[in-house]
């Protein structure tokens, strides 16, 4: 794993000045590879590259980069790993090998079919920058599931990339400004959506994508795996045979998967959870390991918010090396301060802060950790996508004039005379916050479909983003009704074009790299994300609980009594927190004189979201911590631009 920064700038400069900048944008990052630096500079093309190198495979000079094909004619910087580098490498018997690094494997091939015959070969995880020296063209490229980030971007001469935007930011002849549209994305999403990012002119390479800048200027992109068209085949193809055949089949090639994930010349071990994903992935690699797999787990004294006991029960059954940690409450919110550079834009999952703890946990014995990421897009686990269909099968009856009417008098009535009146209800039968899960039910009753009813859900701030939807909502297209056309496998197709690349692997990439650990998702391995889509939605969803299939494999290593309970995940009790310990930080955050010299929200609307959830009339700190995030990121924002100021 790695970083990498760089540049092309059309005005020149001697090799010197060139190195020294590409040197600096690289430092920036240096934490993602502290191992290893170096840069490539191509003078009379105005081209540079810095590179960090996490050592995982081949810690010899052998793997050292920016790293030269044999043939001298192309140039790479990568971060990633690839996983069947062995048999590409097979495909090139002319090559000489100088090590057994997957960098030397990626070049080579790049160099002898040309990158878009290349990457289709590739199983893994990747985003890099290839330069060929004989063309002056410059290529990047991200892997199919946007697993690694790269951005990138122009302003007047310079052409900037890079694997975070604070390595660009590093580049004196770079002018950051805020991008109104992806901040307007982020307050409804709770994350800045690709292609696009928190600053103008600068984006994120989708997932899939290979981007081409020639020595002209000219710019191309294509797609090269498509999500959107893999779900859609897919769905067209059903597989119908029975289910223990599926299981078997998705069972081998998940341990495949695995298996290849598990080679590194560095210490690997994974994270642990109480649920589904991660004991499923740390099971099949306990299954192919000679020795006990090292397994790494945090919790709270909050049993609300503590799994540690489940995935402790989870790793004495399958005999893991087993490393636990009770994170008192002062140690999470001490990592609260650090996430506006960490993130480095605005970003609002507040499972990131768990996500942080437990990396930097298994990063004091492992420099690779496996995660189960991905498993409730790819078998169906969120429990949205059942709640969402059962809803429109009731509420889809009716006309929508009557949804419409119903909606409005639901709220009608306040959320605080809602709890008033359904307090003589049992405790049992009376949900906490009512009136605000009322308010809630009816935006979403609304809705004019069940895709509109999708949208309003995972909408945090919906308004403030009516003018970004078309950049960034694929809700927005009628056309994926009908050749998707099962509600669930839709909303799949959504997430996992939007959420998953953008939220999930975002806070999964930034968590690991703040602390120089690899994080490997064997779930997302494209294969079996392709397989996926031709399992029967009654094998994903049973009895309204999703992962249905993922649990039949599970079942096979762990009993079951360990993995019935609800999920909990990594999470924190945030509510509380902002009404307790970090009601004053988030005072000065959410005081109106600074929302309104911040000027990207209305003041009086967030207000008053504060008050209710102070009061504990509402319940809302999801949509809190979307405005507390921008406005920390704001506030570190603006030191950057005095800082760059300064420096200028």
């Amino acid at each position: 794993m790695c970083g990498i920064a760089g540049f092309i700038d059309r005005a020149g400069g001697d090799a010197f000045a060139l190195t020294a900048t590409a040197r600096g944008m690289a430092e920036a990052i240096d934490y993602r590879g502290p191992d290893e630096a170096d840069t490539f500079v191509d003078g009379a093309a105005g081209f540079a590259v810095g590179h960090r190198r996490l050592s995982i495979v081949d810690l010899s000079a052998a793997g050292h980069q920016p790293m030269t094909s044999a043939c001298g004619r192309c140039v790479i910087a990568y971060n990633g790993e690839i996983y069947n580098a062995r048999e590409v490498a097979a495909e090139l018997p002319h090559v000489r090998w100088r090590g057994h690094s997957d960098t030397e494997v990626l070049v080579e091939a790049c160099a002898a079919f040309g990158v878009e015959a290349a990457v289709p070969r590739f199983i893994g995880m990747f985003a890099f920058v290839l330069w060929d020296k004989a063309e002056r063209r410059l290529s990047l490229v991200r892997d199919r599931l946007g697993i690694k980030p790269l951005y990138y971007g122009s302003q007047g001469p310079l052409f900037l990339f890079g694997s975070e935007l604070k390595a660009l930011r590093a580049h004196a002849g770079w002018t950051p400004r805020l991008d109104a549209p992806a901040i307007a994305a982020y307050l409804r999403l709770g994350y800045v959506p690709a292609p696009l990012s928190a600053l103008t002119g600068i984006h994120k390479l989708r997932p899939g994508h290979i981007f081409h800048r020639d020595a002209d200027g000219r710019e191309t992109e294509t797609c090269y795996w498509d999500m959107r068209q893999k779900a859609i085949a897919g769905q067209r193809s059903l597989d119908n045979r029975p289910a223990e055949a599926i299981i078997a089949d998705v069972e081998t090639l998940l341990k495949d998967a695995v298996k290849r994930r598990m080679v590194a010349d560095v210490p690997l071990g994974a994270f642990l959870s109480g649920g589904i994903d991660s004991p499923t992935v740390v099971a099949l690699m306990q299954a192919q390991s000679t020795q006990p797999v090292r397994t790494f787990t945090i919790g709270f004294r909050d049993e609300a918010f503590n799994e540690a006991a489940r995935a402790r029960a989870i790793a004495a059954h399958l005999g893991t090396d087993h490393t636990e940690l009770i994170v008192e409450p002062d140690e999470a919110r001490a990592v609260i301060p650090l996430l506006p550079d960490m993130y480095d834009e605005p970003f609002a999952d507040y499972s990131q802060i768990p996500t942080y703890l437990v990396s930097k946990l298994a990063r004091s014995g492992v420099t690779v950790s496996l995660s189960g990421d991905g498993g409730d897009e790819v078998f169906g686990g969120y429990t949205r996508y059942a709640g969402i269909d059962r809803l429109w099968s009731l509420a889809g009856r009716a006309p929508a004039l009557a949804r419409r009417a119903a909606s409005g008098v639901l709220r009608t009535v306040s959320p605080a005379l809602w709890d008033a009146l359904t307090a003589p209800l049992p405790h049992r039968l009376r949900p906490a916050h009512v009136g605000d899960k009322i308010h809630k039910g009816a935006d979403i009753l609304g809705q004019c479909s069940a895709d509109a009813m999708y949208a309003r859900l995972v909408s945090l701030w919906p308004d403030a983003a009516r003018s970004a939807d078309r950049h960034v909502y694929p809700w927005n297209e009628p056309k994926l009704v009908h050749e998707i056309p099962d509600l669930v496998a839709r909303l799949r197709t959504l997430d996992m074009m939007t959420y998953l690349p953008d939220d999930i692997l975002a806070k999964l990439d930034r968590a690991t790299m703040a602390v120089s650990l690899e994080g490997r998702v064997p779930i997302l391995d494209h294969r079996v994300v392709e397989l996926a889509w031709h399992i029967p939605r009654d094998l994903l969803i049973r009895g309204g609980r999703g992962k249905w299939l993922l649990r039949q494999i599970l079942h096979r290593h762990v009993p079951r009594e360990l993995v019935q309970q609800p999920k909990m995940g990594f999470s924190i009790p945030l509510g509380d927190w902002l009404r307790g310990p970090l009601r004053d930080w988030a005072e000065d955050l959410l005081a109106e004189k600074s929302l309104v010299e911040a000027g990207m929200v209305d003041a009086k609307a967030v207000r008053d979201v504060w008050g209710g959830h102070l009061s504990g009339r509402l319940n809302r700190p999801h949509h809190l911590w979307v405005i507390l995030m921008l406005q920390a990121w704001l506030r570190r924002w603006s030191s950057h631009q005095r800082h760059d100021v300064e420096r200028g």
